[in-house]
């Protein structure tokens, strides 16, 4: 028996191909090196364009269809312009349309499909989450259907919700009929859904980091790049039938002063307070009609109930709202008339949305984050004119900082703001007024208004993304380097022996095979104590599997998979030049961990007494 230990030789910069090294590991199997791009990137590429394509015309069909249901219900007219409920002259029996809007909903809930119901996202990332991003194909029909019928109808909801679902519905029904792997699915999934927001705002940026936060759950170059080539092609549609112009367009904004900038990050902390008690108030409504000794396929009439009654009271409540959130930014809305909108379409969005119907989020809280950003800093404004605060950021932080904080998309939220309006002087306050809502909202809030559904059920979503340590470290800095070998000539009466003598690394449970200086395979102890050879028999004849190496340049999260792959608990390491120089178990794996928990600690330790301090 020998106990070699073997000096590592070269640094491991590249993984060598190891026929042309060694005629011993010709048939030695090497774990896949993890390639940052590669073909089926710029295959996912090309078919993220096409998707960015039809999203982008979806969107504006989808746009129409509303239109068309909201001037067919209220103004009794056929055409797709896009029009507001609230001008209608019907009187009160109004009321009962959201309702049989809703009755429509829940008909097409059950009998259809009942993912239709809610604003879209968590939908997508449980799909994401849990069934490797297969959506059925017929949401892709009903969703955008069911969310023209509902918000046609009078529903408080934005278009974008139901577009950026049914692109993510389209993206996965790519995937799936292509046969491609779930995680490209997830990629094309994101993409459609990024590719729908970016047609219905002509924001691909932000469209791209929502997809980010809320979709990929990483970010890497092969699933980006997809996303960002489906966001700018929705966007170039976006631009070819409506044109450049920013959606809600503000008048040109002055540089913020540094007390100012103080004022809109703590308008944004309390707007991260609100959207706390959004997000609670919505599940508690929600809570409260799965109480309700009624089939969930009657609760959007009955949130179509809520919608109507406070319609007919404040009819500016009733719709998508976009032309609210363009009064609000402009600061043509004030005083008692924009807090009267801002309760009415809180409760009217929030009942209708606990109820279940098919709807979108954003444009809802934008009209309310918006509406208690204006009126905050109206009455700063007011009471410290030398102060130097613009009302009008203050709704446009407030837009921006209410959905950072409910959905908890940082980065998505500020740039969407911006892009929107292509006000950069709105940057530095946005950033810090969302930054704010988040972390009030995280301090707060365990769970977003995207999460919470799955939370519910079970679901783990990541919040934070980061490198994989295992990825970060190479095979030659974990290894062990005492590597306790059998002679392959040796008999299998002589390796029993040695190992009931209890010698030196008899005891290990695995053991590459030497013959001579060159590595022909691995016996584990359990191979040795269960052979049904002879006692004479050599050491060769036992090796009954491909032999399975990792080189120095692996990293561990390449040899980690590949255990996997191989279904084995050790991995012989070897040099450049196909010498053994270690070997890697799942104990090196363990301990590289244990190293990284230990570092972690004692630097959390050593800031203890400053923190005191």
């Amino acid at each position: 028996m020998t106990e070699p230990t073997s000096p590592y030789g070269l640094s491991g910069e590249g993984i060598p191909v190891a026929p042309s090294l060694e005629p011993s590991l010709k048939n030695a199997r090497v774990p896949l090196v993890t390639a940052v791009l590669d073909g089926r990137t710029a295959f996912l590429g090309l078919l993220a364009l096409g998707l960015g394509v039809v999203a982008g015309y979806l969107a504006d069909v989808l746009i129409k269809l509303i239109g068309l249901v909201t001037n067919l219900a209220y103004y009794h007219r056929v055409s797709t312009s896009f029009a507001s409920p609230a001008g209608h002259h019907l009187g009160w029996p109004a009321i009962f349309i959201p309702v049989a809007g809703g009755l429509i909903v829940g008909l097409m809930a059950r009998y259809g499909s009942r993912a239709i119901r809610g604003h879209g996202i968590p939908e997508a990332m449980e799909q994401v989450l849990l069934n490797e991003s297969r959506i059925p194909a017929r949401i892709t029909l009903l969703k955008p259907l069911s969310a023209a019928i509902a918000i046609g109808t009078g529903g408080p909801f934005g278009a974008e919700g139901p577009i950026i679902a049914t692109g993510g519905a389209l993206g996965s029904l790519i995937g799936q009929l292509l046969s491609t792997t779930a995680l490209e699915r997830k990629t094309l999934l994101a993409a459609g859904a990024a590719a729908g927001m970016a047609a219905t705002f002509g924001a691909p940026v932000s469209a791209v980091l929502l997809a980010v936060e809320l979709l990929l759950f990483e970010m890497r170059p092969r699933s980006i790049i997809p996303v960002a080539l489906a966001a700018v092609a929705a966007t170039g549609v976006r631009y070819s039938l409506v044109g450049i112009q920013p959606v809600f367009p503000m008048p040109a904004l002055s540089a913020p002063s540094g007390i100012a900038l103080a004022i809109y990050v703590l308008i944004g902390a309390l707007v991260g307070v609100a959207s706390v008690g959004v997000t609670r108030a919505v599940y508690w409504i929600e809570d409260s009609f799965e109480r309700l000794p009624i089939h969930w396929m009657w609760w959007p009439a009955l949130g179509g109930l809520a919608v109507g009654g406070i319609g007919y009271f404040v009819p500016r409540s009733m719709g998508v709202g976009y032309d609210n959130i363009q009064s609000i930014l402009s600061a043509n809305l004030v005083g008692v008339t924009l807090l009267t909108l801002c309760l009415a379409k809180f409760v009217s969005w929030a009942v209708s949305l606990g109820s279940g119907t098919s709807g979108g989020t954003l444009a809802p809280l934008f009209t309310l984050g918006g509406a208690l950003g204006a009126l905050a800093g109206g009455l700063i404004a007011a009471a410290f004119p030398q102060a130097g605060v613009d009302p009008r950021i203050c709704a446009l932080v407030g837009m921006a900082a209410i959905f950072a904080g409910a959905s908890r998309a940082l980065l998505a939220s500020a740039i969407f703001a911006f892009e929107i309006t292509l006000q950069p002087l709105g940057l530095l306050p946005l950033l810090g007024g969302c930054s704010a809502a988040y972390l009030i909202s995280a301090l707060l809030m365990k769970h977003s208004i995207m999460t919470e559904k799955l939370a519910r059920r079970g679901v783990r979503v990541p919040e934070d993304y980061s490198a994989d340590f295992l990825d970060q470290v190479l095979v030659k800095e974990a290894a062990s380097k005492r590597v306790v070998t059998l002679d392959a000539r040796q008999t299998l009466g002589e390796a029993r022996a040695w190992m009931g003598a209890g010698a030196g690394g008899a005891t290990h449970h695995g053991f590459p095979i030497l013959e001579g200086t060159r590595l022909i395979g691995l016996l584990t102890r359990r191979d040795l104590l269960e052979a049904q050879h002879d006692e004479a028999s050599p050491l060769r004849d036992l090796i009954h599997r491909d032999l399975a190496v990792a080189y120095e340049g692996h990293s561990l999260r390449e040899a980690a998979d590949h255990m996997v792959r191989e279904k084995v608990g050790r991995l012989p390491v070897v040099d450049a030049h196909a010498q053994l120089v270690g070997i890697l178990t799942r104990s090196d794996l363990l301990e590289a961990h244990a190293a990284r928990l230990a570092s972690s600690e004692k630097a959390e330790r050593s800031l203890v007494p400053a923190r005191r301090g």
